[in-house]
């Protein structure tokens, strides 16, 4: 039977009828939903790891043990499991081994919009890229054949449009082989040079292999065309642009294997049409290879290699007609991302931006803290750089910075990556605050749990590890909880850490406004009569306040009684409406 199921719902699919034992992973828009969907399955293992490193390292292990084995991330993840990928190129694989990674075009969730596909070849690791959800539940289960085949792990490629839109899938059973023996083999697992040296030609030689099997894969298909005036090499979503603008107009040469490519295919593809075009959204990795093999293209000379395409983009870029669609009356107002009305973290950035604090800020939804009026953040570079970064601005500027820089963390990045840089500041001494934003849970990928929090990924009781005794283990002697709803507590507990001569350490502790077991006060209301327009609530950013007719206003079914604005007004306007939500 066939039904609707999301990209990555699909590729949880194929992972589970493919008899995958083992998933660990870091959420991560927009593969998070992969391991979430994944953790439905109770023959699957599942978990979420600190970070994308010790994801990829667990399922090695899995695949290592001989079970089928996964691990999910987003592309930036990649950056942080780079470092066991090259080498697992080298050991490759007992039981089959998949990384999913999802590329974010568009950055819709993310610091930058890199390309993943060069992992595969850098790493010279295989690569499938699915189109559809389809596609995704039957590459993931091709991943373990090719996998256990040539004994490599394998790269599953999607991206924001397929893993979060949805077409039809017909699912199948799950047939889980039996558990590959163990068997020692210091020459092929232990990747010192001696070693390592032998291991590199059995890589290249794979690829050769590799590059054979793709050049009669199905996967890799050339659809006829009308026209052969041009002839497109397309692959991801990028197909579905083509597919949708141009019919059956033009051939087409669809790649399901993104790394190695075939190049006999491609040759003969490229023969049998008058003008070769290359549709692909970033950069121009099948352009590139195609070039090397000497043939004329048009390319990233036509098609840009920044933002998502789109089906007119496509057909403009092609010389076809553009759907020119309705235009709205009215034009509709730009609507920023806001932290949400009662976010425990606004408090605390509204004490930063008054004490005109220097802000060294990391990644989550906390990343908001530099959105007006707050405008509390002055860097946010990667997983856990801003307690590393403070450590080296304040040594580079030494007391000129001292009194005036913090760094603000969230709780999941700080178990991610913060931990190390902390180690730094506290082994090599800088005088830094470091602030870590508290909210119980990993706010900006839809509240998954982590390692501070109590609880698994299946919400069941798990292992916790204490803030406080962490820091204080790690050689702080400086270590302070505050309440971000407390502005007059947030701002005694900034002023002192900043004026301390040691570093140290303040944990700012309020659960998430969204999480479901949260009990809110009675919604706020204003007392027109008292409020004077003055605007100081305003210099929160909260969603709910706004003005109206000269007069501070709550929208009731956005507030949850913090308290924050009423501890800025001067005239007391704010009061409650007696119904808790």
């Amino acid at each position: 039977m066939k039904q609707l199921m999301l990209g990555n719902a699909a590729v949880a699919r194929g992972l589970y009828e493919a008899g995958c034992c083992v998933i660990s992973s870091y959420p991560g828009t927009p593969s998070t939903e992969i391991t979430e969907e994944g953790a439905k399955y109770d023959e699957i293992y599942c978990e979420w790891a600190p970070n994308e490193k010790v994801a990829m390292e667990t399922a090695f292990g899995a695949c290592l043990a001989g079970k089928r084995s996964f691990c999910g991330m987003k592309h930036v993840g990649l950056n942080v499991a780079a470092d066991p990928l090259f080498t697992m190129s080298y050991t490759g694989v007992n039981a089959g081994l998949v990384i999913g990674v999802a590329d974010d075009a568009g950055m819709h969730s993310s610091q930058n919009e890199q390309d993943s596909r060069h992992y595969a070849q850098a790493a010279k690791v295989p690569m499938l890229e699915p189109s559809d959800s389809a596609e995704a539940r039957a590459f993931a289960k091709l991943a373990y054949e090719l996998s256990e085949q040539f004994d490599t792990p394998v790269l599953l490629k999607m991206c924001t449009r397929v893993a979060h839109s949805q077409s039809l899938v017909e699912c199948g059973e799950r047939v889980e082989p039996e558990m590959k023996p163990y068997e020692k083999n210091i020459a092929k697992y232990v990747m010192m040079p001696g070693n390592a040296k032998k291991r590199h030609p059995v890589v290249e030689e794979r690829t050769k292999k590799l590059q054979a099997w793709a050049e009669t894969a199905e996967i890799n298909r050339v659809e006829p065309g009308e026209d052969h005036k041009i002839g497109i090499i397309t692959s991801s979503t990028s197909y579905q642009y083509v597919k949708e603008v141009c019919g059956d107009r033009f051939p087409v040469l669809k790649l399901g294997m993104a790394w190695p490519m075939p190049e006999q295919k491609i040759r003969d593809f490229a023969a049998s049409v008058n003008v070769l075009t290359v549709v692909e959204e970033l950069d121009g990795f099948i352009e590139d290879y195609c070039r090397s093999l000497g043939l004329a293209l048009v390319g990233k000379d036509v098609f840009p290699c920044i933002d998502e395409f789109s089906q007119n983009l496509v057909a403009e870029k092609l010389g076809l007609p553009v759907h020119t669609g309705k235009a709205l009356a009215d034009a509709i107002p730009p609507r920023p991302p806001v932290m949400c009305a009662g976010c425990p973290h606004r408090g605390l950035f509204y004490t930063l931006n008054k004490n005109k604090c220097t802000v060294l800020g990391d990644i989550g939804c906390y990343t908001l803290g530099a959105v007006a009026p707050l405008s509390a953040m002055d860097m946010t570079l990667c997983m856990g750089g801003s307690i590393s970064a403070i450590h080296g601005f304040n040594k580079a500027r030494g007391e000129e910075s001292e009194g005036k820089t913090v760094a603000v963390i969230g709780d999941s990045t700080f178990m991610h990556s913060g931990m190390t840089g902390l180690a730094n500041i506290a082994y090599n001494q800088s005088n830094s605050t470091v602030i870590i934003l508290d909210n119980s849970i990993t706010g900006m990928t839809g509240h998954q749990q982590n390692p501070t929090t109590g609880y698994n990924i299946k919400g069941d009781p798990a292992g916790k590890i204490d803030l406080e005794s962490l820091c204080r283990a790690m050689g702080f002697n400086r270590v302070r909880v505050v309440d971000p709803y407390d502005l007059k507590a947030c701002d005694q507990a900034v002023k002192e850490e900043l004026a301390a001569k040691e570093p140290s350490v303040i944990i700012s502790r309020r659960p998430c406004a969204l999480l479901k077991y949260v009990k809110h006060k009675a919604p706020l209301k204003v007392n027109t009569d008292k409020c004077i327009g003055c605007k100081s609530c305003m210099k929160i950013g909260c969603p709910a306040i706004s003005i109206k007719e000269g007069k501070a206003h709550v929208d009731n079914t956005l507030c949850v009684g913090c308290g924050v604005c009423e501890q800025l007004c001067p005239v007391s306007a704010f009061e409650s409406t007696g119904k808790e939500g």
